[in-house]
């Protein structure tokens, strides 16, 4: 009966001392979802004045960029393609981006997302257009990057017939 209580009690220290050590990991999650809708600003104000290398900084290297009307851009080269144009397409018809301040945003583990709406403004700074887009994030090296991106207007499509 010694022996049984000895290696019972033997038992219960072991398992005390393993509790004991486990360190618990740190809920960042408030944290990582603010440093999420911290990006897309970075985005607006970095295309707003043409500078496409912080905006492709801003993607994985194997990020996926959905842009419509437009074929998928993979990579940072193609990005990089895509949004020189569309910055220079921009600048000529005299619109400007701005982003909404994220309606939805946040983190699972070592992926995250944002959900938002944007404008489009002439300039007089009317509002041409709007739409929305969804950034889905990965947490790499420490470091959230963009792996998809996508957005639409909210304008009517011209169809054939309406032109």
């Amino acid at each position: 009966m010694k022996k049984l209580s000895i290696i019972i009690f033997s038992g219960f220290l072991m398992v005390l001392a393993l509790h004991c050590n486990q360190q618990s990991t740190p809920d960042t999650t408030a944290a990582d979802t603010e440093t999420i809708k911290g990006i897309n600003p970075i985005w607006f104000n970095s295309y707003n004045s043409g500078d496409v290398n912080s905006i492709v900084a801003l993607y994985s290297e194997d990020a996926i960029l959905s842009p419509p009307g437009a074929p998928l851009a993979r990579g940072h080269s193609e990005i990089r393609e895509f949004l020189t144009k569309d910055i220079e397409t921009s600048k000529t018809a005299g619109v400007t981006l701005n982003g909404n301040p994220a309606t939805d945003a946040g983190v699972s583990d070592n992926l995250g997302w944002e959900w938002g709406t944007f404008t489009v403004k002439d300039k007089s700074g009317a509002d041409v257009d709007q739409g929305k887009y969804v950034t889905v994030y990965q947490k790499k090296d420490g470091k959230w990057l963009i792996i998809r991106d996508i957005w639409n207007s909210d304008g009517s499509v011209q169809t054939p017939e309406m032109k």
